[in-house]
């Protein structure tokens, strides 16, 4: 049963209200939701252990506790996508793949304790483009499990059909997982992204403004529904997206349209065949859930809906028309200001942003950062026929930096890390070529000065515990 899953980092306190959450699942992010600094892994990797050892807690400064109810969410991790290296693990002279380190640490510590506790270590695979990097993260799972002495099949892996060349291989993907996979995803936000960074280069392909891009346009339409019909005839669970849309405890008018958009959305998704779908906010778990209960009653999912009814057509998945699409001013600066926003706050370790009372993850600055970068190169023009320049960026960024020193104060201002992100933003956006991924150049900024709580946190988890239930021969050292 995965009518409702919530995501979000590893976090300690936000662990501990994600699996309490009444959520039938929690994704645990080391990914998009995650700055991947050294600190967030490694103590995000000591927190999920706690979890599963159900000795977690967190006590906040005004004394507040937070412990595990005796009810909790079923517990999955989203390893970081392989395009990310981490460059503090280095194996023959060279870093590995993120996605390894946080597949292998969470995988070798916990494998053993998750199955005695009658789950197993589940998985969501991101960033996949082709049915041979999901051979590759099969060849991964077996040699994971025989190293272990793990029964293959063990480990159940969802796929994120987030980018628009793994929409054409979904058959292939589930069939190169067969053994391990129990369903896709369609996020949303990434594969928006990849639309537009495929076809960056194609004069016909213009996106307008991001609010315009919605779940209902035809494109995005014909890859969902796609989706479901792909996962139901493998029996396979289909799982839908994550609306960014959050509640705001201080602003009831905020909350009482962002449950109205969030309740839309997966009516939308209930009514298309999706078996579940995701939230950011523990308020939102029940709104999500509604739509599920009402259209599934007693059963766990409709894996027996097949929409039989659509057709496999190329033609309508990259068909990127959007009736009445517009580039507004409002659009520009929006893409800018969220941009800098998130990035400003995913260098001092944040990952997962509230802005403008939408969620922002990294898929989502991605999104606003490409948009630019694609009206600049095509000379797009504004709904009231002017041209979009350099010149006019550089000058509505300065505005925008501006009003956020207003919102924010000359102290946090002066204390972040605004004068980095506006240098990344504007060099992503003007640059000849188009950078794969923001976080590329971004990692290389990030803040690495490591305090005596990490180091704290390492030997006392560590050290009592890289052995236990694991064997004798497995070994691992920082």
């Amino acid at each position: 049963k995965r009518w409702v899953e919530i995501t979000g980092p590893t976090e300690r306190k936000m662990i501990i209200n994600a699996l309490n959450s009444g959520a039938d699942v929690f994704m645990a992010d080391f990914e998009d939701a995650n700055t991947p600094a050294w600190h967030n892994m490694v103590i995000g990797h000591a927190n999920l252990m706690d979890a599963i050892a159900r000795s977690i807690s967190f006590k906040n400064p005004d004394g507040k506790e937070y412990k595990l109810n005796e009810k909790i969410a079923t517990l999955l991790v989203r390893p970081r996508g392989w395009h990310l290296d981490e460059k503090h693990f280095w194996v023959d002279g060279k870093p590995i793949a993120g996605a390894w380190m946080d597949f292998g640490l969470y995988f070798f510590h916990n494998a053993r304790a998750l199955i005695e506790q009658g789950t197993a270590p589940y998985f969501y695979l991101p960033k996949t483009e082709s049915h041979l990097e999901a051979r590759l993260w099969n060849d991964v799972f077996n040699f994971a499990q025989d190293e272990l002495k793990i029964p293959r099949g063990t480990i159940r892996a969802t796929v994120l059909i987030e980018n628009v060349l793994a929409a054409f291989e979904m058959d292939e993907i589930l069939y190169e997982l067969r053994d391990h996979c129990s369903g896709l995803n369609a996020g949303r936000w990434d594969y928006i992204f990849s639309c537009i960074s495929k076809f960056r280069n194609d004069p016909a392909v213009i996106f307008p403004d991001r609010a315009q891009i919605t779940m209902t346009v035809p494109f995005m339409r014909a890859y969902t529904e796609l989706l479901i019909k792909t996962c139901h005839r493998r029996g396979a669970h289909a799982m839908g997206g994550m609306s960014a849309f959050i509640p705001n405890r201080r602003d009831p008018q905020v909350t009482d349209a962002a449950l109205a958009q969030v309740r839309a959305d997966k009516v939308r998704e209930s009514n298309d065949g999706f078996d579940g779908t995701w939230v950011a906010h523990p308020d939102l778990v029940e709104t999500a859930r509604a739509p599920f209960a009402e259209k599934l009653g007693a059963h766990l999912h409709q894996k027996e809906r097949l929409r039989n009814e659509v057709i496999a057509n190329a033609a309508p998945m990259i068909d990127f028309r959007i009736a009445n699409g517009i580039i507004t001013e409002k659009g520009v600066r929006n893409n800018i200001s969220v941009a800098l926003q998130y990035l400003e706050a995913w260098l001092g370790g944040n990952g997962a942003v509230a802005i403008f009372n939408l969620m922002e993850d990294a898929a989502t600055c991605e999104i606003a950062r490409a948009q630019i970068w694609q009206w600049l190169q095509r000379g797009a023009q504004l709904d009231d026929g002017r041209k979009i320049t350099r010149d006019l960026v550089r000058g509505w960024m300065d505005e925008e930096l501006q009003k956020i020193r207003a919102a924010f104060g000359d102290a946090r201002y002066e204390g972040g890390n605004f004068k980095t992100a506006s240098e990344i933003v504007l060099n992503l956006v003007t640059a000849d070529q188009f950078a794969e991924f923001l976080t590329l150049m971004a990692y290389e900024k990030i803040d690495e000065s490591i305090d005596y709580k990490l180091k704290t946190m390492i030997s006392k988890t560590y050290s009592k515990k890289s052995h236990r239930k694991c064997g004798k021969n497995a070994t691992l050292s920082f």
